[in-house]
């Protein structure tokens, strides 16, 4: 059975926190409870991408958007921006440069990647959680 769940966010730290919240409720939801790793982990995964998008993926007046996918043994969070100029890059080197979060989301996720959507503004930055 697959199970989505979406919703759109302001660009704004606290639309990042609304975004974590709701995940969070929404794990609940669909049988993680609280607290448990599972739902902490896509909650933290969540977290860092939604992060990203404020901190890097910001277009005044437009916000971001977070949709969930449960397919499997697979949970997808895929966060959608509107800057496709700006890529996420894992960091290479000294501790200060960024990129420090996706190093966790890649410890955490079974894999992660970016999509340039064909509209040509968007781009949407997932990350594959496997269900434990």
């Amino acid at each position: 059975m697959q199970r989505t769940f979406t919703q759109l966010f302001s660009a704004t730290p606290h639309g990042a926190r609304r975004a974590r919240l709701l995940v969070a409720d929404r794990m609940n939801v669909w049988g993680f409870a609280h607290g448990s790793r599972m739902s902490d982990t896509v909650t933290l995964v969540t977290a860092e991408l939604a992060a990203n998008a404020v901190r890097h993926g910001r277009v005044r007046g437009r916000g971001f958007r977070v949709r969930l996918l449960m397919e499997g043994d697979v949970v997808r969070v895929e966060v959608l921006d509107a800057r496709v100029d700006r890529l996420p890059v894992r960091a290479q080197g000294e501790p200060d440069e960024g990129g420090r979060g996706l190093l966790m989301i890649e410890a955490l996720a079974e894999k992660w990647g970016v999509e340039l959507r064909p509209d040509g503004v968007h781009k949407t930055v997932w990350a594959d959680v496997p269900v434990s």
